[in-house]
């Protein structure tokens, strides 16, 4: 998984999807112009706001049967998500993020004393992506 920035232009965009192997990009439909030509590589376009042709919609994703969902192996050392680097050093660079990494930056906020965070061990906690500022704190 990979955030891009709303304010990048369609090559930037088009540049990131290849780098990622991106095969699903979620947007609205304000954006849909930058991410159209994807579609012609066999990238699938979901929007979730308002249907736009040549783009699906939310609706059919959030209505699927998640029986049919394959199961996936992964080890803890894959990359689960691939943040892009500010660039302030060039161009922006994806950050590869794996499981444990990912896991292991949870373990070290909730082990201790932290009076900021106010987690308990059975505590679910929703991260919902893409959040391009706090997402990087995993960085």
């Amino acid at each position: 998984m990979t955030a891009a920035n709303p304010f990048y232009t369609a090559v930037e965009i088009a540049k990131q999807a290849k780098a990622a192997n991106a095969k699903l990009i979620v947007t609205m439909a304000c954006f849909y112009d930058r991410v159209k030509d994807l579609a012609e590589n066999g990238v699938k376009i979901v929007c979730v706001d308002f249907a736009v042709e040549g783009c699906l919609h939310f609706s059919v994703l959030s209505g699927a049967d998640e029986s049919l969902a394959p199961v996936v192996d992964f080890s803890s050392d894959d990359v689960v998500a691939l943040p892009y680097s500010s660039g302030t050093t060039g161009l922006p660079k994806g950050v590869m993020l794996t499981h444990k990494g990912l896991i292991t930056s949870v373990a070290q906020q909730m082990d201790g004393e932290n009076p900021n965070l106010y987690y308990h061990a059975d505590d679910v906690i929703l991260s919902v992506l893409p959040n391009l500022t706090l997402f990087r704190s995993y960085n």
